[in-house]
């Protein structure tokens, strides 16, 4: 496991905990008054959130992998800086399969717990503007996650895509809607990236769903009656809402995925893709900011 002592010392007796998760990868284990979660270094990915009393919030693969170069399949990815395929790269940008840097631990006064996590240099990153990306993590009643990146180029803008790739975990597929997109446009990337008018107030899923919503700012619910809650999604610096499910016949193509787990997950992805990808001039930052919780239904 690589874990530094450095690392060690930031421990919070009964808060925060280093410890050797899945595949000797570094993870640490978050404990508050409200809510219980868990980070691993590999690709600063959030793998657990739940309150208290509910069922786990974010969703995690039981064929997931957990190995050095190879995506955490669930919970929260960081996609950056490129989102979907690109010739001769990984898929969905270096991000989520770097190991971070761990730079700072906090308890908060409010009992909530931070952390601050950094990219570090790649080869990978090398082939980009010059830039840097901190990932901020809050935990407490809700999870809040924040990734700023700033061009460091002093002449040259930086044009990118970002996303938090957040899979949730539902009771049942058939018995979810989500809220909050109806009159946006929408690229169907399962039909060639037809641009499309989302008419519908409650978004119901009953096959593959691969949509870009664009140029919304509005806070996302899914509405989910067999576990009696809503899980509300509220984000900031953020133009494009994804939602994805691989449905049956993509699930069973997908090694790191069980071919019946598109029952219990929704994708839900807040970021910046396509028309809606960020161009950055020198010297400036951009901040994307999610804040996850759950209410009643």
């Amino acid at each position: 496991m690589a874990t530094s002592q450095w690392q060690k010392t930031l421990e919070i007796p009964g808060r925060v905990l280093f410890s050797e998760g899945n595949g000797e990868l570094a993870r640490l284990q978050i404990t508050t008054a409200w809510s219980n979660a868990e980070v691993y270094l590999h690709g600063a990915q959030i793998t657990h959130f739940e309150t208290k009393k509910e069922p786990p919030v974010l969703f995690m693969s039981q064929l997931s992998r957990f190995n050095e170069g190879i995506p955490i399949r669930g919970g929260i990815p960081i996609i950056f800086p490129w989102f979907g395929p690109r010739e001769g790269q990984v898929a969905h940008g270096f991000a989520r399969i770097q190991t971070w840097e761990l730079r700072e631990v906090a308890q908060l006064p409010n009992g909530g717990v931070s952390l601050r996590l950094s990219l570090p240099d790649s080869p990978s990153a090398a082939l980009c503007q010059k830039f840097s990306a901190d990932f901020l993590i809050t935990i407490g009643k809700a999870l809040t996650a924040e990734l700023t990146v700033a061009n460091l180029s002093p002449h040259q803008d930086f044009t990118f895509e970002n996303c938090l790739h957040s899979y949730f975990a539902v009771g049942d597929i058939s018995a979810i809607s989500v809220t909050g997109l109806k009159g946006v446009d929408y690229l169907d990337q399962t039909q060639n990236f037809a641009r499309k008018t989302e008419r519908a107030e409650h978004i119901k899923i009953g096959q593959e769903t691969d949509r870009i919503y664009l140029d919304t700012t509005a806070a996302v619910e899914i509405h989910d009656s067999n576990l009696r809650r809503r899980i509300r999604i509220e984000k900031s610096g953020s133009l494009s809402t994804v939602v994805w499910n691989p449905w049956m016949d993509k699930a069973e193509q997908m090694p790191d995925f069980g071919g019946d787990e598109y029952q219990k997950m929704i994708c839900v992805e807040s970021g910046n893709v396509a028309e809606n990808r960020v161009t950055l001039p020198a010297g400036k930052t951009a901040a994307l900011k999610v804040e996850i919780s759950t209410l009643p239904l």
